[in-house]
């Protein structure tokens, strides 16, 4: 249990240094005196660090270890929010922000990486599923956080929380975390490193159940990136009751992995992945039905993204378990690539549906709806009729 709670923190922090985050934007741009397109800097900034990260530590970890580098990891996310804290100028808070993701980018291939050295098929889904339990407090809680810390202590508090969570987990890994990387370890070579990449990018049963975490990747982002332009703006939804939505639809993504730990037990990894990828199909295919049909209601957009997590909560544990187990060896880097390629696709999906927002729900839905067909087309591809 310990260990679970450890490692659900750990892959959470790339979405807590975005959620806890942005509600203190605005008070961030008065305070350097800047239009809030230029505060969106230190979003943009983390992000760049986040995905650098993905690339970085994974391989590192298959050669010195899962343990040592996690270290490093936290304490680049310490010393960075430390000097967030501190920061006089936009320019040096970016800066901190960058450094920032790439420290907090380690819990999340970390945590992937110690799942599939301790465990794989059934067992690594059944803990991933666990994990995504923990991580799925964030976007429930963090948002709500950070809008009262900001406006009771200003924005610079939330950097000194994220210190003190740097600094918590440290601890924790330091007294509770034991070394569960391979005694055979990889070259750190760049070229070695890209071969190994090149390698798994190849392998069919890395591809296969991958590109269901991706579908699944892009149709979460759609919701994250959109859905607040799309229900408050587009919608008349106030911010607070459009704060309550957000945490409804993400309480689908806990009661869908708890629902995965149990029915794996009973169905396999098969069953639960096979579940998963129908109910995302249904979901966004629903949502995409309701915007087309120029039905402009919350209702019509809050409960199908609602079961769409649900669903991205049964398939992405088993796919990413699928993913990772026949690379014991190179499990880093594995989780590396996953990370990586998700949040580029992600940051790709947020940029365009920013571009194309009409006013409606039907950008976002659309999107969903797509990303439900590549779900449940490639699981009949490379997945159907398989035990």
């Amino acid at each position: 249990m310990k260990l679970t709670m450890l490692l659900g923190a750990l892959i959470a922090l790339p979405a807590l240094g975005t959620d806890f985050f942005v509600p203190a934007l605005p008070a961030l741009a008065e305070s350097f005196a800047v239009d809030a397109g230029a505060a969106q800097l230190a979003i943009t900034t983390y992000f760049a660090g986040i995905a650098a990260g993905q690339l970085v530590w994974g391989p590192l970890s298959d050669r010195y270890g899962r343990k040592p580098v996690l270290l490093v990891g936290l304490a680049t996310m310490l010393a960075s929010s430390l000097a967030a804290l501190v920061a006089e100028s936009l320019a040096v808070l970016s800066v901190a922000r960058l450094a920032q993701g790439l420290g907090m980018s380690s819990g999340a291939v970390m945590g992937r990486s110690v799942v599939r050295d301790l465990y794989a098929h059934e067992q690594a889904a059944r803990m991933l599923a666990a994990m995504m339990i923990v991580f799925s407090v964030v976007p429930i809680t963090a948002p709500l956080a950070g809008a009262l810390l900001t406006s009771a202590a200003g924005w610079r508090t939330l950097f000194a929380a994220m210190a003190a969570i740097a600094a918590l987990l440290l601890a924790w890994v330091v007294l509770g975390l034991a070394e569960t990387a391979p005694r055979e370890r990889r070259s750190a070579h760049p070229l070695a490193i890209a071969r190994t990449f090149v390698q798994i990018l190849a392998d069919r049963r890395f591809v296969a159940p991958f590109v269901l975490v991706l579908c699944c990747h892009v149709g979460i982002l759609a919701w994250v990136a959109n859905s607040a332009l799309t229900l408050i703006r587009g919608m008349d939804v106030s911010p607070p009751a459009y704060g309550f939505m957000f945490a409804f639809v993400a309480t689908g993504q806990i009661v869908g992995a708890a629902a995965g730990n149990r029915l794996l037990i009973r169905y396999g990894t098969a069953g639960v992945m096979r579940l998963g990828a129908t109910l995302f199909l249904v979901a966004g295919g629903t949502a995409a039905a309701l915007a087309w049909a120029d039905v402009a209601h919350w209702w019509a957009v809050v409960p199908p993204f609602a079961l769409l997590l649900f669903g991205s909560a049964l398939l992405i544990p088993t796919a990413t378990a699928a993913a990772l187990t026949p690379f014991p060896a190179a499990a880093g880097s594995a989780s590396s690539l996953m990370g990586a390629i998700g949040f580029a696709a992600g940051a790709l999906v947020s940029t365009l549906l920013g571009a194309v927002f009409d006013g409606t729900a039907r950008p976002m839905a659309t999107t969903a709806a797509v990303a439900g067909i590549g779900a449940f087309a490639f699981h009949r591809l490379f997945f159907h009729g398989k035990a």
